[in-house]
């Protein structure tokens, strides 16, 4: 039987991946000290002190983003570490490795096996958007039909409602 030859091919161990164009990146070796506001999706791969706001969309923290900062967006997703309290309007998502000391407000939350939390969880639903002005319904509940007591004929008991029948 012949020998089969394997050819080795070398495989990177982390896969390489562009940011996507809308989305800010920083960098692991980067550090901010101070407050950042976006209205684009945040990647934090480096070390972040003070406060990161994006209320309409999606901050990520990185497998190297070590931040010390409130968060306040729409949905945050933890890789890294975060030591300070994290506000999401839609959802807070803690993978495998993440690690997160504050407290947490959120709708809805999910927590891998493996991330560690230290803190608080409130959860708050979100308030319907309001509807269109042109379109809106206003749904009114029936209101349940009021029945008289059935007359007895007897004021039993002290009262106009009838009493004790015996």
């Amino acid at each position: 039987m012949p020998e089969q030859k394997k050819e080795f091919v070398p495989v990177a161990t982390t896969p390489f991946r562009n940011p996507e164009p809308d989305r800010n990146f920083i960098g692991k070796a980067v550090r901010v000290v101070g407050q950042i506001f976006t209205r684009e999706d945040l990647y934090v791969d480096g070390d972040v002190e003070g406060t990161i706001e994006s209320l309409d969309t999606r901050i990520t923290i990185g497998t190297n983003g070590r931040v010390q900062a409130s968060i306040k967006a729409r949905e945050v997703v933890i890789l890294g570490q975060i030591q300070g309290d994290v506000e999401a309007t839609d959802k807070v998502d803690l993978r495998k490795d993440a690690k997160l000391v504050g407290n947490i407000t959120t709708a809805r939350i999910s927590i891998e096996d493996g991330a560690v939390f230290k803190g608080s969880i409130d959860i708050r639903k979100t308030e319907p958007k309001p509807a269109a002005a042109g379109s809106a319904t206003v749904a009114v509940p029936a209101a349940a039909p009021v029945v008289p007591a059935p007359s007895t004929g007897s004021t039993q008991g002290g009262g106009p409602q009838g009493g004790i029948r015996r």
